[in-house]
């Protein structure tokens, strides 16, 4: 377990300004933990990772010389977008498919993989977050990349990308308006999702520090292979660089949250 790698820093520009996140990025487990039970096919669902998503991040913090922190571990051994006493945190049945090896599961079992794996990664997050404030001296502009299903219970979803957020609507509005911006395109605002979850990943590193955020879902079909991912790339990028001068989406500014008190 020592030689398993919770997360990886893609490098980048510290004085870019600009941080991207991917929780959800791979479907990896270390050796000790199998497949917990699942047929290898469970781990090209989407129950496994956000598909499409670690080749649109690569791409983006390539083209925009940013660094990103990439989760380096399947959710279904733990998820890095909850909150540590949240308990969905570790999955007992995942859109239908029951997890073997996520119950029973012990205190002792539950605790470790919470240091070794969640802990991680969120602490590479804190300091790249970190790094970048520094070499600025501003807030940073955060931006989490995730990726919804087609489909859900066999209905449609329309949207081709949706923007989900809390209370801070500082990056959301221009993030919205530059996709919208695109008449082929059809964008969710808190949809599928809404964007309000205490203690996951942009409330403990954006809305409590007061870091100007977006988290971004892209439909999987749409970013499913190269081409896709390369496409989006080519939209995302030039919208994410005009976000990213806007000298108000690099101030502190603490927003109350939907879910509650800090």
């Amino acid at each position: 377990m020592n030689d398993f790698q919770s997360f990886e820093i893609l490098g980048g520009h510290h004085d870019s300004g600009m941080v991207l996140l991917a929780d959800h990025a791979m479907n990896r487990l270390p050796e000790r933990h199998g497949s917990l039970g699942l047929p290898e096919s469970a781990f090209a669902r989407h129950i496994a990772y956000d598909i499409g998503i670690e080749g649109l991040t690569r791409a983006l913090s390539e083209k925009l010389r940013v660094p990103a922190v990439l989760g380096g571990f399947s959710r279904l051994l733990i998820d890095p977008n909850r909150g540590e006493d949240d308990p969905t945190l570790i999955m007992k049945i995942s859109d239908g498919a029951i997890i073997p090896g996520n119950h029973p599961i012990s205190d002792e079992e539950w605790n470790g993989r919470i240091a070794n794996f969640h802990r991680p990664y969120h602490n590479a997050v804190s300091e790249t977050i970190s790094a970048v404030a520094s070499a600025t001296g501003k807030a940073p502009l955060v931006l989490s990349l995730h990726s919804f299903t087609p489909a859900w219970k066999n209905v449609p979803r329309p949207w081709h990308a949706a923007v989900l957020w809390d209370s801070d609507h500082r990056a959301v509005g221009p993030l919205l308006d530059l996709l919208r911006a695109d008449p082929d395109l059809v964008i969710g605002d808190n949809e599928p999702y809404d964007g309000a979850l205490k203690g996951d990943t942009m409330y403990r590193h954006c809305m409590v520090t007061g870091i100007p955020h977006a988290l971004l879902e892209v439909r999987q079909d749409l970013i499913g292979d190269a081409a896709g991912i390369a496409a989006w790339a080519e939209r995302l990028a030039p919208i994410f660089k005009t976000m990213n001068a806007d000298p108000a989406l690099h101030q502190y500014e603490v927003h109350a949250s939907r879910t509650g008190p800090y």
